[in-house]
Formats: structure tokens, sequence, C-alpha cells
């Protein structure tokens, strides 16, 4: 199929002042997107869990494109104390924008998924059609479970109302402009933060949570948007596609490389009594390098030190 010109549509991304949503819209603007085309709706004045609001966002923007980035997640503290919140607000933000994007002919609907959809003991590496064979990780799947029925609703669809949409899957991301809040920022924010501080303490031990053996992968947060873009343009149907390096790290060996990376020279304790997560988590990429001609391309120690840098140059924990 030919590549979707993004350059002669309006493109509303929902998230698109977040983490990945920032990268995203950068690079929608470098590929030629006009400014005046590119619409970021902000929570203060949207709230995309009201079905209100996202009718008067439609009027507004008048969308030709909508690339849905906009979330409720957190690490592993975040998911075990808002189970009711996340699950209610990712679904309903998804449920209205989709019925909203049907009743106005959208041309493209881009879901961004979560590996938290995935089944908690999945085979390694996981495949696409492993998504459907049980039930998440108990302590994300009210988040995994609502972005999971987003699929089946686009699926749904797309077969009675011919809505064109894309399903992109990412694995854990990471990189500058991360969540660094440490009640709900993600395992490689989180630490490279309390390592940082660990260090400017003087601190000899810095304790971790679980037991270091759980295993993920991370992909770069300027890969994660290229790949959105890609999907964008390039996929109509919403068979999910994960976006993944296929690298496998465990996470005693992820502290040890941001230990590195912070110059943190203590040792590193673990606490048994706090959950581990899902026990493995490594994606097989084949069908983005099929149909997105996508490859993530920042390795994770590269990756890491711009992290480490964007950190502490805006953190003001150096010296």
């Amino acid at each position: 199929m030919s590549l979707l010109d993004l350059t002669n549509k309006r493109v509303c991304v929902t998230g698109g002042a977040g983490f990945l949503g920032r990268v995203v819209c950068e690079k929608l603007l470098q590929i030629g997107l006009p400014p005046n085309q590119l619409f970021v709706p902000r929570r203060k004045d949207f709230d995309l869990t009201h079905e209100a609001d996202v009718k008067r966002l439609f009027d507004v923007a008048q969308p030709d494109v909508v690339v849905h980035l906009a979330a409720e997640v957190g690490g592993i503290g975040a998911n075990r104390d808002n189970p009711g919140r996340f699950f209610y607000a990712n679904m309903a933000m998804g449920l209205h924008l989709i019925e909203e994007s049907r009743i106005r002919n959208l041309e493209k609907f881009v879901q961004v998924g979560t590996v938290c959809a995935y089944p908690k003991y999945t085979p390694v590496p996981f495949k696409e059609e492993d998504i459907w064979n049980g039930y998440p990780e108990e302590t994300n799947a009210p988040y995994g479970v609502a972005k999971k029925s987003l699929f089946v609703m686009l699926d749904a669809y797309q077969r009675q109302y011919g809505l064109k949409s894309a399903v992109v899957v990412p694995v854990n991301l990471y990189g500058p402009g991360d969540n660094f809040d440490l009640a709900s920022s993600h395992v490689i924010a989180a630490m490279i933060r309390r390592f940082q501080e660990a260090k400017k303490r003087g601190d000899a031990t810095l304790v971790c949570w679980g037991s270091g053996n759980a295993s993920r992968e991370f992909l770069y947060v300027d890969d994660c948007a290229a790949g959105v873009i890609a999907a964008t343009q390039r996929v109509e149907t919403p068979e999910p596609i994960n976006l993944g390096n296929g690298r496998e790290v465990s996470i005693k060996d992820l502290s040890h490389l941001i230990a590195k990376a912070c110059n943190y020279e203590g040792t590193i304790e673990w606490d048994l009594t706090k959950p581990d997560g899902q026990p493995r988590r490594c994606l097989d990429f084949a069908k983005a390098q099929q149909h997105l001609a996508w490859c993530a391309e920042t390795s994770l120690e590269d990756g890491i030190q711009r992290t480490v840098e964007w950190w502490e140059k805006n953190s003001g924990l150096t010296g």
C-alpha cells in the first residue's frame, strides 16, 4: 500500500504533551506536517474520560487522523494503588474517542497499546497472537485489560463500520523527559533518580524492589515514536504490532548498568517483600520489521546514558 501523506492531514495527538507524545509531535513536524495542522489537547481543556469533552475536542480540532497516546499509567506501585482508576480512565478515553471517530468518519485512528496487555506467563519472545491467551499479571491487569479491550473495539468497528485503524504495542519505554516521580515512575527513571540521590547523599547501600530476577525489554522513546508514525502511515487494520528490540535484561543487570551510568559506587540490595511484577518481558518484533519497515536504533547503554545526562541537567542534582 502507498504511504498515507500526513502533511495534508489534520492530526490530533492525544497525550501529545506527554513523554512519548512530545517526541511523536516533533517527528510529525520533521516529516512536514504544518504546525497549524497538529492539535494537542491539554487535560485542563479536555477531560477525555468525558464524552462531552471528546465531542468538543472533535469540534475544535476537526481531525482527519487521531493518534491516541493519552493514558493514566505508572509502575508496579501506582498500578497496585490505582487499579480502579487506571481501568476506568484508560477504558473511557479510548471508548469515547473511537466512537466519536466512527461518528465523524475519521480517516484513521491509531491506538498505542501496552505490553501489560500480555498474559502473565506469555512464552518469550511475546508474539502478537499470544495477547489473547491468558490474563495479564495481576498488578497491572486493570490497565492492560482496558487497553486490550480497545483492540477488540477497533477490530469490531472496522468490521462493522469500516473505521481504519492501527494498533502498536510498545515494550517498556524510557528516555529523556520520562516521568521521574518516584510515586508513579517506571523502573529506569525511578532507578536513575534513586541512584543519583543516593550518590549525592553518599549512601553506601541502595535497596531496590523485588528479587532483581524479573526481566524486561526497554525501548528508547525516539525509536518508539518513529514506530508510531510508521504505523500511522502504513497500517489500516488493527492487528496489534509489537514495538521492541528483542534485548531482554534482568532488573538486577539493569540496576548495574544504571549504577555505572550514574557513577554510583555503593552496593545494591533487594527487598524480597516487594513484588517483581511479570516474570519476563521480551517482544517478537518481526511484524514491525515487515509491516512498518521499522527497527529500533538505540542501544540500551546509549539510551540510559542519554537519559542520565538529561536528568542531571534538569533535576538540579549535579555537583
